[in-house]
């Protein structure tokens, strides 16, 4: 189990490449990584995780806290290359109609 996290920062726009799999053992690194981040007035995230390949509760709860962070710091927050797996999850949970989700991934992330 292994997870690989890519930040690239420029003005206000922060891109991450979320690769590996998200679960209890490593979420505690992400929720480090987004969450400092997250801490930045009026920052945009973009995440792109179509490199993960498994994703269970804790990483939800990571998201719905670096959400919570980025939205008290007047941020925004967008998660791309939703696999159908992860899309599913988050519309279980119904995250995806708080939050900006698409299974698409747009030029900005590359």
């Amino acid at each position: 189990m292994n997870i690989s996290i890519e930040t690239k920062e420029k003005d206000h726009l922060t891109t991450v490449d979320i690769s590996g799999e998200i679960d209890a053992y490593t979420a505690p690194k992400l929720r480090e990584s987004l969450f400092r981040l997250a801490e930045k007035r009026e920052s945009v995230i973009i995440i792109n995780l179509s490199g993960v390949t498994y994703m269970d509760s804790t990483g939800l709860g990571v998201f719905v806290g670096v959400f919570k962070n980025i939205r008290s710091n007047n941020g925004q927050l967008r998660l791309l290359g939703l696999s159908s797996r992860l899309m599913r999850l988050f519309e279980i949970t119904g995250l995806s109609t708080i939050m900006d989700i698409s299974s698409k991934i747009e030029g900005e992330v590359k």
